[in-house]
């Protein structure tokens, strides 16, 4: 039996023009061989099985290529791999720096490819430092991650970084069906794509789950036959789900469901697909983000087709309700009534609920009764008009029966009825002559009184908020002597927060002093200057300068035993 050879190494890139979906990183590395402005240290950082060791490959074989034009030359004595996931002690970097010292004998260049370069221990990145910086002429180091963040900013420094991107689902599909095409398989484009899709950006991933479904699915390649292997949803069932959904079905919408898992599918990757499924009906609204869709050509008209049927206020609020499954799926110790749940709500956004009553409703004059009293005002005799049978039939509940006449009562005089525009107007200038008298003016005492009194007062209420416990305003208003001049109150703050916390509580301490000098003029004046701020915390040179001032014979005393503070 002839040996198999996987896909991910059978069509492994041979030149940087076999390179999937790095066309930016490849043109520069092109260019800096032509252009002879390679550099010395190189990271190669992005997603696994996106190209990272390919590349260094292939460079490594170029460079050496340019003064040999045998092509099936490909300088192997040249090329020292190095795997520092299990190479990654300070002799495994220190055989290697030996190794660097020595020239090539075949090519220009000797190349050291360090793949998972962040697998290596602090003390050999240090080690490895100084070579880094300043290799020999004829050695080029490029070092691969999958995980940037974890290189030391001293090795970073000292490299080209080139930062790989996640393959797209539209690439990757292309690559692929050049692949069949190789074999000899007959591939459905939406396959492809779903396999694209599965790989989640990583090529060496999408070629290993094609060789799985080929060898499932033989040489004619299905979109059901990959859905099965691959235990993903198909389209299919997310469009029945979105058409029960719009129609409100949910019988119908929870069997599915329950089917759904009957195959093995989990109730949190059929939410989220159901997500996923109306993110792109949404996407497919407008024509200008319809590129946003990473389907094939049937599945996208599909998509086309679905969107026209719902709204777009019906999409944002079933992205909503299922995106917010999908956070509270791990934590429900009900999973699959929490499913069914989301599933119940999106199918009702669209229903309309109970039938409204008819708008012809007429509701009987005797139903209407003053809003004063008991009293029961005269029904409203409606007119006769001429109807059909089935007219009279619906509003017959609006005319009285003559057999049960209800009491009426004379009303009080001067009284109007509730739903007539005289009562509006009665009710308008009743609210406008209550407004006015409880805002006539009224005469305020403002008698004179002496600055003394109103401190002896404003002291007074200091000791009332001690007592309460309201230590931090009491403190504030004995920051600062108020200073009262034309019936004003002057106080000046060191910062502004003292000034906004007695403004908030200005109002009782205004009424109590208010009422203690019989005079409603008295008001306050507050600034804030920052210049005048007091000292609440003294150095101890502070405190020594202090009591200096209060006897000078300490000075003396420190200069003659020669003190220090």
């Amino acid at each position: 039996m002839e040996h198999f050879v996987v896909s991910a190494r059978k069509y492994r890139p041979k030149t940087f023009k076999n390179v999937v979906g790095q066309q930016a990183i490849t043109n520069t590395l092109l260019n800096a061989i032509d252009n002879n402005h390679l550099a010395q240290a190189l990271l190669f950082c992005g997603p696994r099985g996106v190209g990272k060791t390919s590349c260094a490959r292939i460079l490594a074989k170029q460079i050496n290529q340019q003064e040999h034009q045998d092509e099936n030359e490909d300088f192997a004595f040249n090329i020292f791999e190095l795997d520092a996931a299990s190479n990654n002690s300070v002799d495994d970097i220190r055989s290697l720096i030996e190794q660097v010292r020595i020239p090539p004998q075949v090519g220009s260049y000797k190349v050291y490819i360090i793949d998972e370069v962040h697998m290596l221990s602090q003390a050999a990145f240090n080690a490895f430092l100084k070579t880094l910086e300043e290799p020999p002429k004829h050695a080029i180091f490029i070092l691969a991650t999958t995980e940037k963040h974890k290189i030391i900013p001293t090795i970073l420094s000292r490299c080209q970084v080139f930062d790989f991107k996640r393959i797209t689902v539209k690439d990757a599909a292309e690559y692929l069906a050049y692949i069949a095409k190789e074999q000899g398989i007959t591939a459905e484009e939406d396959a492809l794509h779903i396999i694209a899709q599965k790989a989640d950006g990583a090529m060496r991933d999408a070629l290993s789950i094609f060789d799985r479904v080929v060898s499932f699915s033989g040489s004619n390649l299905t979109r059901q036959a990959v859905t099965e292997n691959l235990n993903v949803l198909d389209y299919d069932t997310y469009f029945k789900a979105t058409d029960y959904i719009l129609n409100n079905q949910i019988p119908e919408l929870l069997i599915l469901f329950n089917e759904c898992l009957a195959k093995g599918f989990d109730g949190h990757h059929f939410i989220a697909g159901l997500a996923s499924h109306f993110r792109d009906l949404l996407v497919c609204q407008n024509q200008a983000t319809i590129p946003l869709l990473e389907v094939g050509e049937r599945a996208k008209q599909q998509y086309l087709e679905q969107s026209k049927l719902s709204s777009q206020g019906f999409l944002i609020t079933a992205i909503d309700k299922a995106n917010d499954c999908d956070l509270k799926y791990k934590t429900s110790k009900n999973q699959r009534l929490l499913v069914e749940l989301c599933l119940m709500q999106l199918a009702s956004i669209t229903f309309n609920g109970e039938k409204k009553k008819p708008n012809n409703f007429i509701i009987p004059a005797t139903f209407f009764i003053s809003t004063h009293s008991s009293v029961i005002t005269k029904p409203v005799e409606l007119p006769k008009v001429e109807t059909s049978t089935s007219q009279q039939q619906e509003n017959i509940i609006s005319e009285p029966k003559p057999e049960t006449k209800q009491p009426t009562m004379k009303p009080e005089k001067n009284r109007i009825s509730g739903l007539s525009l005289a009562s509006v107007k009665k009710k308008q200038d009743h609210l406008k002559a209550k407004q006015e008298k409880e805002t006539q003016h009224v005469e305020l005492p403002t008698d004179p009184f002496k600055d003394s009194d109103l401190i002896n007062f404003w002291n007074k209420y200091i000791e009332i908020l001690h007592k309460k416990g309201e230590k931090i305003l009491a403190s504030i208003l004995e920051v600062d002597i108020p200073k009262i001049k034309n019936e004003t109150i002057h106080l000046e703050f060191p910062n502004e927060t003292m000034k906004v916390e007695l403004e908030r509580a200005q109002y009782p301490i205004l009424a109590y002093l208010r009422k203690k000098v019989n005079n409603y003029n008295v008001n306050f004046h507050i600034v804030v200057n920052e210049a005048t701020q007091k000292k609440y915390a003294f150095t101890a040179r502070e405190k020594f300068e202090k009591l200096c001032e209060l006897n000078p014979a300490l000075d003396l005393l420190r200069k003659e035993f020669d003190l220090d503070i």
